[in-house]
């Protein structure tokens, strides 16, 4: 049986994963959905950081860090 990216147990064929889907959604079997291992206050600081770092920038610094992000974007397709 293949494995997700965080180690859950998928079903190998489109068929198998289309009826885990729906009893999921019927309810007929539980949805194990794993967190990480991160805590919920871990998480909201985690998000709270790059609003603050842009804060403490520059605008010409912010700027620079945009361009390089868009060259990178072109230069891949």
């Amino acid at each position: 049986m293949p494995v997700g990216p965080k180690g859950q147990k998928r079903p190998a064929d489109v068929i198998g994963n289309a009826v885990r889907v729906m009893r999921i959604a019927t309810g007929d079997e539980a949805d194990n959905v794993q967190d990480g291992g991160k805590s919920a206050a871990a998480k909201e600081l985690g998000s709270k950081g790059g609003k603050k770092r842009a804060a403490n920038m520059t605008p010409e610094r912010r700027a620079k860090i945009a361009k390089k992000a868009a060259e990178s974007r072109w230069k891949r397709g």
